[in-house]
């Protein structure tokens, strides 16, 4: 009974050892688990890190190239280039907890299986062996009481036979003989029962002191490795983070250098050097007394910014030497200073010639400040429609006239340079060739030495070509820089012919002049710092595109128009409308191409299309 119980409480220790061994490799498959999760974060958090960085790189031949020039734009760039590696680090500790953890653990976890069912099984087989040795002992015991109980039946039987007179001497033999037997089969028995007894105690012995704890030794043994073995893989989950942490210190240190290199000063100066036009403000405006009985006339200091003897032109449309403010045409700087604010004369009493047409203004016309028109145009928005033309892709000058001084000399430079380096890799071609003539010259069999002559032609042909084209830039960056002080008509004829193969960009800019409401939009004025000839200022207008005509008008009275941006008329005189009266009492008449001005409202009987009228 006591043996049993025994083996009952060993049969129950393996199976709590069977379940918590079981419970150990669920815990290190649910590790497993949780580090394969952890990479395929990783990974995904990577992939996401390098998209991120991807979207926001500038892509190739577009604007933004050009705006990481700036500091703040490069510390971005960097800050995207950082972070590519930074992702990069997130990819090295998944892969490095897949090799190192997910893949030896896994690999670990079936030999755990394997030697955790031997063990088991071992103990299982140890656990039947004693008791096949106890069964055997029970069966020995009985067989040996069985034999003496038998044997003192016999004894008994043979004195109760051997006490009786009535039995035979030969019965008596018998019974004799019968318990002579049973006690030879009970000394067997015992002898049996004793050497089974002897073996199973051994065996006992053995199973409780040496198999039993071996097996029990390894498997505290097992569970002793497999607890380790998931405490270093903790570890290395640490370590594996670790090692890649100077790495991604030192892309942090990156990004924050790259951000202490960003240089305001810098940054705001490159925006300086890109949009500076080399225009100069404009001088004062002088004072006009209008206590004078005469008309008031445009002030020479103020936006003309003459630099001459201050004198007014005598013609509308006239030769001015003066240098104009950024974006101001001639005829639009001459109509915003002379016809909208000058009253004009009232109507002679007669058309009679001897009538005073430039007599005081009428009381009823109200006149408007000038500081007012001045603030006025400085404040509307220039309308710039031949740099709006080039970023569409149209074909600008090739002078580069259409930019303003400062950013002329930055194009013109640039091109020197890239033809300087045209220049040099056709040079670079030329010299080879001529090493290969000489080769050829020295060893006829390698090739013939006239099969390159037509092509050092063309190459010396080209080089000439280009260096015509960079005297040609470098003479025009000259006139800019101000080495030479005046363009000579020689090399104005030079560079006619290409003007005017940009002479439709020229027009294509100056069709959209003139605003729905009748009045010239500020377009951009291609002058430079240095003083210009008249005829060069002008001829870049000689090719504008007269305004459309609205209707036609007859003159009611004669009047001389003696200032600047008026024109004279005749009694009777049939002349072009091609702006109405604004409010200011003139109306501008064109007489022909070339003869242009405004008249007094009163003085002329207009007669306007009906589709001017509906525009």
């Amino acid at each position: 009974m006591g043996l049993n119980y025994f083996f009952d409480s060993l049969q129950d220790q393996f199976d709590n050892l069977e379940k918590h061994t079981q419970w150990g490799i669920d815990v290190l498959e649910k590790y497993i688990k949780f580090v394969k999760e952890r990479t395929e974060i990783e990974l995904s958090y990577a992939k996401q890190l390098r998209n991120l960085s991807k979207k926001y790189q500038p892509k190739k031949n577009s604007k933004e190239e050009e705006e990481y020039r700036y500091t703040s734009t490069r510390a971005f760039l960097a800050t995207l280039n950082e972070m590519n590696d930074y992702a990069g680090q997130h990819e090295v500790i998944s892969e490095n907890m897949t090799s190192l953890i997910t893949g030896e653990l896994t690999r670990y976890v079936q030999e755990l299986k394997q030697e955790r069912k031997s063990h088991f099984h071992d103990g299982r087989k140890a656990q039947q062996h004693i008791e096949t040795c106890w069964k055997q002992l029970e069966a020995s015991k009985r067989r040996f009481e069985r034999d003496c109980k038998e044997a003192d039946r016999a004894q008994q039987y043979f004195e109760k036979m051997d006490a009786d007179i009535n039995v035979t001497k030969a019965d008596v033999e018998k019974a004799r003989q019968q318990a002579q037997l049973r006690h030879q089969m009970a000394e067997d028995s015992k002898a049996e029962y004793s050497s089974t007894l002897q073996k199973f105690n051994s065996e006992q012995h053995d199973h409780y002191y040496t198999h039993i704890p071996n097996i029990f030794q390894k498997i505290q043994e097992m569970e002793e490795r497999r607890i380790v073995r998931i405490g270093e893989s903790m570890k290395t989950f640490a370590e594996v983070d670790r090692q890649v942490i100077p790495i991604i210190g030192k892309c942090l240190d990156e990004i924050t250098k790259a951000a202490e290199s960003i240089d305001h000063k810098n940054d705001s100066q490159l925006v300086i050097e890109a949009f500076k036009s080399g225009f100069e403000p404009p001088g004062d405006i002088d004072f006009e007394d209008f206590t004078q009985p005469m008309k008031r006339t445009v002030s020479e200091s103020s936006l003309s910014n003459s630099r001459g003897d201050g004198k007014s032109e005598p013609k509308f449309g006239g030769k001015s030497k003066g240098k104009l403010w950024p974006f101001i045409k001639k005829n639009k700087l001459m109509s915003l200073l002379t016809s909208p604010h000058q009253p004009p004369p009232p109507p002679p009493a007669s058309a009679s010639p001897s009538a005073v047409p430039n007599g005081p203004q009428s009381p009823k016309q109200q006149k408007e400040p000038l500081s007012h028109r001045f603030n006025e145009f400085m404040t509307s928005k220039p309308k710039i429609h031949c740099f709006r033309s080039l970023k569409r892709g149209g074909a600008g000058p090739e002078d580069f006239s259409n930019l303003p001084p400062e950013q002329r000399r930055k194009k013109l430079q640039q091109k020197v340079d890239e033809l300087n380096k045209d220049i040099q890799k056709e040079m670079d071609q030329r010299d080879a060739l001529t090493k290969m003539k000489d080769v050829y010259i020295k060893n006829p069999q390698m090739g013939d030495a006239a099969s390159v002559d037509h092509r050092l032609a063309e190459l010396g042909q080209n080089i000439e070509k280009l260096r015509l084209e960079v005297q040609k830039f470098e003479g025009w960056l000259a006139e800019v820089e101000g080495r030479l002080p005046l363009r000579t008509d020689q090399a104005r004829r030079q560079s006619g012919l290409y003007e005017a193969q940009n002479t439709a960009a020229v027009n294509s800019c100056a069709q959209d002049r003139e605003s729905p409401d009748g009045s010239y939009t500020e377009e951009q004025s291609q002058e430079t710092e240095m003083k210009v000839p008249a005829t060069d200022f002008d001829d870049e207008f000689d090719d504008e595109e007269p305004l459309p005509t609205i209707g036609t008008c007859k003159a009611l009275y004669t009047f001389e128009g003696q200032n600047e941006g008026t024109i004279s008329v005749a009694e009777g005189e049939m002349l072009y409308v091609i702006e109405e009266d604004k409010g200011d009492g003139w109306t501008r008449i064109r007489r022909n191409e070339d003869e242009e001005g405004y008249v007094p409202t009163s003085y002329v009987e207009v007669y306007l299309d009906k589709n001017a009228k509906g525009a």
